[in-house]
């Protein structure tokens, strides 16, 4: 069951198109990634699910229900959602039970309850230890860490993330992006996560959503959206890529401009003498040396060039 359903989703900025006639589904405890590039619309439809901003056309559903159209906007406050931004928005002036209380405070709960929900809260985020301290005291991850609890603690129906890990070093970003997989498992809330990060999103999403240029390009499974790119910028865009070009003979194989032939595992149906792009990825490529080693390959099935290698780097 679809508990969001966007449909013709569709707003401009002066006479530029942020986002551009979207439709997307999200179930019933789904995690869901908008990836692509910076200016692609993830940010601004992240933001109309929100209520932040008002649609030009469409409509967004929660539960069946209108909350965003052209002419209908149930505000932020009425929305059973929580949002994690990229700055954290922790409070200064707070400790870390107290900015995680917060939200509590608007739910017509007894102190007792309130203390309950933060203390298991802050245990289940690994920050029990760190209640009495201040937003300055903080790493950046336990920033983030209270940041998650904050939104998890009132018990939203969505929970909406905007890049919340952009402003984290690269090993803590690793790090996170496991803790944030390990929470929804946990809680198994509706997620709607904004990223350019393709890592991010094959590491946290049941599900992404390639967008470029204000337009849904693809939505799959982490594997489907690797694997089957369903244009070059999607290929491009989620993972390292060769892009190999030229025209199928119409007998499972690709002939390139210099002559050279490989064969297709799978035609897809392709017409004869088409032009065809194949993207090859770089962990497909091995590497041989030995002699002994071509027959085998060979017979198997691997396409084999003979080739010098002029750089090598670490990636």
């Amino acid at each position: 069951m679809a508990i969001v359903s966007i449909r013709g989703l569709s707003k401009k900025f002066a006479e530029a198109a942020a986002v551009n006639d979207l439709d997307l589904e999200i179930g019933d405890g789904e995690f869901v990634s908008l990836l692509g590039p910076s200016g692609c619309g993830k940010t601004t439809t992240l933001r109309l699910l929100a209520g932040f901003l008002q649609p030009d056309a469409g409509e967004i559903r929660v539960g069946g229900k209108v909350i965003s159209s052209a002419a209908h906007l149930v505000g932020p406050e009425r929305r059973n959602m929580s949002m994690i931004f990229q700055s954290y928005a922790v409070w200064p002036h707070m400790t870390v039970a107290q900015n995680v209380a917060y939200g509590l405070k608007f739910k017509k709960l007894t102190k007792p309850q309130i203390e309950a929900k933060v203390t298991k809260l802050l245990g289940v985020v690994h920050l029990s230890e760190l209640k009495d301290r201040y937003s300055a005291e903080l790493s950046g991850g336990q920033q983030q860490r209270v940041a998650l609890a904050r939104a998890l603690v009132v018990e939203p129906q969505i929970l909406l993330m905007d890049e919340p890990l952009s402003n984290l070093d690269a090993n803590l970003r690793e790090e996170m992006r496991f803790e944030i997989r390990r929470l929804h498992e946990e809680f198994k809330i509706t997620t709607v996560y904004v990223t350019h990060d393709q890592a991010e999103a094959m590491a946290t999403s049941d599900r992404i959503a390639v967008l470029d240029r204000g337009r849904l390009v693809q939505v799959g499974r982490p594997a489907e959206i690797f694997d089957r790119p369903k244009t070059r910028s999607v290929a491009e865009f989620v993972g390292k890529a060769n892009i190999l070009r030229g025209h199928f003979d119409g007998d499972g194989q690709l002939l390139l401009s210099d002559g050279v032939k490989i064969r297709l595992v799978d035609a897809g149906g392709i017409a004869p003498s088409s032009e065809v792009a194949v993207c090859l990825r770089p962990h497909n490529v091995k590497l041989i040396a030995e002699q002994g080693a071509v027959q085998d390959l060979t017979d198997q099935g691997y396409n084999l060039f003979s080739g010098i290698i002029r750089r090598s780097i670490y990636f």
